[in-house]
Parts: structure tokens; sequence; C-alpha cells
């Protein structure tokens, strides 16, 4: 072996043993989950499509997170996590998409006093939404998701499911009850384009419940996806309790959309509930929304799934989903999917 050769070859040891004690002491983890589908896919008023592709049941992402012990009890943390389409290898939920458009922070964590972060930052009317319904974060089977972040015509959230330039207090957990409080700058040209929600949590046994506000001004700029909004105020609250042999899910959210043309007021309510079989747990979840005002529409949409366990990391699931929009031909998805954890 030439010496050049083996001084490169020691000296990369060397430094894959600091780059690990490093990762060590910092407790830095790397992890994330890969989600692929195979099936059909056809939206209210569309065309069937036959697809396989990412992220039906969950959406695939890959991140890392540390934490640092400041000494009093205090830490600081950080997470950066990114989307991707496993089936296209391309970073981001759509193209376009910011890569590290999940989580991308740095705050410090008190025992006594709670956590305050800073950067881009998942909401809490995304994480009520999806921890109070069976089918938890799908994008594509979960009904009250669709209605909540893909909502037709003005009827759901607007502002994404995490919030750029952002700040944020958790408090710490007081017999079950907890609050937090976020506030987004919005567009750093223009201030009054800002963000805020605040919300309180309870979690005590088989049972869990949340209530979530939050309020997003435009400053006179149409939203992308309702032409003529200014702004949007909603209120959000999720229940869920666990008998054992099946736990059963609940949401009521009322939107109140800021448009040129006139107020749009929506209601929204969802139930569902999963029962343990198998190994893995039969899912089914129905969502109504209804909308009055500038416009009224109303949309229907029902679905129900297997999960099915293959290890700790990995499961494997079939779905179904009926979605019905008024005016607008029926949509249907349907079809299987696998998902592993890293």
């Amino acid at each position: 072996m030439k010496p050049m050769f083996k001084r490169a070859l020691i000296a990369a040891a060397c430094l894959s043993t600091v780059l690990s004690s490093a990762a060590r002491a910092d407790d830095v983890e790397l992890y994330g989950l890969v989600d692929m589908f195979t099936g059909s896919q056809t939206a209210p008023g569309g065309n069937r499509a036959w697809v396989s592709e990412s992220g039906a049941m969950s959406t695939s992402y890959w991140g890392m997170k540390g934490s640092e012990d400041l000494g009093g009890g205090l830490q600081a943390v950080f997470a950066l996590e990114g989307f991707f389409l496993a089936n296209t290898g391309a970073a981001g939920r759509f193209t376009g998409d910011d890569f590290f458009a999940r989580n991308s922070y740095v705050g410090v964590v008190s025992p006594t006093w709670g956590t305050v972060t800073v950067g881009r930052l998942t909401t809490e009317a995304f994480l009520s939404t999806i921890i109070f319904n069976p089918f938890v974060d799908s994008f594509t089977f979960s009904p009250i998701v669709l209605h909540t972040f893909i909502g037709v015509n003005g009827q759901g959230l607007i502002g994404d499911s995490g919030w750029n330039n952002a700040v944020q207090y958790q408090s710490t957990s007081f017999g079950g009850f907890s609050a937090n409080a976020m506030f987004s700058f919005g567009d750093s040209t223009d201030f009054s384009q800002h963000k805020w929600s605040a919300g309180a949590s309870y979690y005590h046994g088989p049972l869990g419940a949340t209530v979530v506000y939050q309020d997003v001004k435009y400053n006179n700029v149409a939203d992308d996806l309702t032409p003529g909004m200014t702004g949007q105020n909603a209120v959000q609250a999720g229940v869920s309790y666990d008998f054992g042999v099946v736990k059963l899910y609940g949401q009521y959210m009322f939107v109140n959309n800021s448009i040129n043309t006139g107020n749009l007021k929506v209601n929204t309510g969802s139930g569902g509930f999963s029962v343990p079989l198998g190994g893995g747990a039969i899912l089914a979840d129905y969502a109504y929304s209804k909308s009055n005002g500038a416009a009224t529409q109303s949309r229907s949409t029902f679905a129900v799934g297997y999960d099915y366990h293959l290890s700790k990391r990995t499961d494997v699931y079939a779905a179904y989903l009926y979605d019905k929009v008024t005016d607008e031909s029926t949509g249907q998805t349907y079809g299987v999917g696998i998902r592993s954890m890293f």
C-alpha cells in the first residue's frame, strides 16, 4: 500500500471517529419515513388516473434533530426536516417546495417554563387535525385533512401546514393541560401580512382534546387559491377517546374568510374510529363541509382502510376514499401501499 494512500485511510478513519463522537455528544439523530402507494385516483370533477406515487398515507420525509445540555435544566434544540417524493427522488412535496418545508427551527427547552422555538414551524392547527382522526396525516385518504388543507373554493385553512419566520411558545404539561402560541412575521417586506395562533390541549389516560384558534392576514393581497381573499380566522376543536376495543375521533372547525366580494363562512365536522384487528387496525372516517356567503357549496367525504404492521417500523395498507362536491362528479381513490420508518 502506498504511504500517501495509507495516510489518507488513517485520516478518514480518524475523521469518522471524531464525527461519530461529536454526534453522540450533541445527541444528533437522523430519521425519516418512506411511503409508496399504487392505485387509482379521481378528484371530484376530474378524470381517473392510475398512479404509483409517494406519500399516500404519510408524506415521505427525512430529518435530523439534536439537543445540547446548557446546564440548569435548560437544553438547546434544533430540527431540520424536509419532504421528498419517493417515486422520483425529488425534494419537496411538489415542484418549488422549500427544501426544509416540514420544520426548520432552533430553540430552548426548560422543564419548568416550557419551550421556545424560532424558524419554520408546524402549525398547531395541522397537529390538531392529524392527531384527532384515524388516518392521521394522510393527504390522500384522510377526509378531514383534505377538507382542512385541500379545501375547495375557500373551505379549508390558508397558510400551509407550516409557517415561515415564526416564533412559538409551548408550555409544559400541568395535570394533562398544556398551552401554546405562535406568531409568524409573514412576508419580510410587509409586516401586516402576519399570522398568529393560540391553543390548549388536554391528554389524560384514554382521553385527548384540543382547541386551536388561528388568524391569517393578507393586507388586501389576493390569495392564490381564493381570488380576492384578504384574511381568514378559524377555530378548531378535536377530541378522541380510546376504549381499547375501539378508538373514537371527532373534530369541528369554523372558518371565516374575508373576501373582497363578501365574507364566506364554512362549518366542517368529522367523525371516525379505529378498531385493532389481527396485527393491524380497521380505519374509517367521515367529514362534511358547508360554506355560506359569497358562495354556497357542500363537500362530503368518507374513507375506509386497513393498516397492517409487518414490524415496529414497517406497515402495509389498503384504503378507499369517496369524495363528493356540489355540482361536481364524484371523486374516488383506492389502492395499496407500504410505509417504512427509519
